[in-house]
């Protein structure tokens, strides 16, 4: 077993939820934007978007073939996929007066829930916290080895 593999995983996963809090961030801070994209010639209300994480995982041959020539294949942690658009329509919003309201008087509003998005936040970021735990312990453990040996 390779020794730095809590390394490899705290570290995909710390970047992964630094981006998962990014995406987040982006949404909150477009909750109310009713001109996100210009399709058609007519705005679209900005869309919520979302990470999709995977887990890292090696071939069984890969990884045996990087340890017999003496190297290190990653089997271990999380990736980013990629990044989706929320499919969920936007809001109606009954407001004559906006400037991008309909002949009837609704606003089309993104269809970002605030109060979802920070409960999305705040498990992004235990996630996070999670991690450098983590790698602190094996810091840890690294540190003890090497006071054994002295």
């Amino acid at each position: 077993m390779k020794l730095n593999n809590g390394f490899d995983a705290s570290a995909s996963a710390l970047t992964a939820q630094r981006l998962r809090m990014d995406v987040i961030s982006s949404n909150i801070a477009n909750a109310e934007t009713t001109r996100g994209r210009l399709v058609n010639g007519k705005f679209e209300p900005y869309t919520r978007k979302m990470v999709v994480l995977e887990p890292i995982r090696s071939k069984f041959a890969d990884v045996l073939n990087a340890r017999l020539e003496g190297g290190s294949a990653r089997s271990s942690g999380v990736k980013v996929t990629r990044i989706v658009e929320d499919r969920t329509p936007p809001k109606l919003v009954y407001n004559p007066t906006h400037p991008d309201a309909d002949p009837d008087g609704y606003v089309k509003m993104p269809n970002v829930d605030t109060l979802k998005e920070m409960v999305d936040m705040i498990s992004a970021t235990r996630s996070y916290e999670a991690n450098v735990t983590a790698l602190n312990a094996a810091k840890g453990m690294f540190m003890k080895a090497l006071e054994i040996g002295k």
